[in-house]
């Protein structure tokens, strides 16, 4: 090979390296998401009583609240999975949200979806002190998403529904694919995964990752 040739290829080879290991350094804090429940109105008070309103525990970002209320979780061959936080306000659709390793204690196959996209997930039942809710889909493992204000893409070169991959640069040295970007004025910065992702990382609420372009 020509010399000249040779030497053009080899930046272009070193520069393309470059390009698909860049991060652009925006470092986001990380929440680990423990198992949780969205619930409708009608679903509220079928589990807790007629005219049942839920109670704040503690606020979340964009107006979520997680609640006081707890229900329990029943999967197929009665497996079941106590004191899952209700998280507020009440929504259009009931929605269970778990880890991978819940969805085998439980005995169903929940796919992975962003949150709201329901259709055909897993079906589970739902049981409160005053009734039970047979949800016949809604139970979800939660894709992996990163939480931001308008600022904060701005600030990381992202957009609203962008799919990035993330790095934690701890003795695991996780890579995080598929991370999607989910944009709201509402928002605080925070990664959420979820506690099997977590323990497998290393990696607890707070610590930091980093958005790689």
């Amino acid at each position: 090979m020509d010399q000249s040739i040779e030497k053009i290829t080899q930046m272009v080879l070193q520069t393309l390296n470059q390009m698909s290991d860049k991060s652009n350094g925006f470092q986001v804090p990380v929440g680990v998401s423990a198992r949780h429940i969205h619930l409708t109105q009608e679903h509220v008070e079928i589990l807790f009583g007629e005219g049942y309103q839920l109670t704040k525990k503690k606020e979340l970002m964009g107006g979520q609240y997680a609640c006081n209320e707890q229900v329990t979780v029943v999967g197929i061959k009665l497996r079941a999975i106590e004191n899952v936080r209700v998280l507020g306000p009440v929504r259009k659709a009931s929605q269970l949200e778990i880890s991978a390793t819940d969805a085998m204690k439980l005995g169903i196959k929940a796919p992975v979806r962003e949150s709201g996209n329901v259709a055909g997930s897993a079906p589970i039942a739902v049981v409160g002190p005053k009734g039970v809710v047979y949800l016949n889909e809604g139970c979800i493992i939660a894709m992996r998403h990163i939480h931001m204000s308008p600022a904060d893409a701005a600030a990381a070169g992202v957009t609203d529904g962008e799919i990035v991959s993330v790095k934690c640069d701890n003795d695991r040295a996780t890579t995080f694919n598929q991370v999607k970007i989910r944009v709201d004025k509402s928002f605080t910065l925070e990664m959420h995964i979820d506690t099997d992702e977590a323990n497998a990382a290393k990696i607890k609420t707070g610590d930091k990752v980093t958005i790689i372009k």
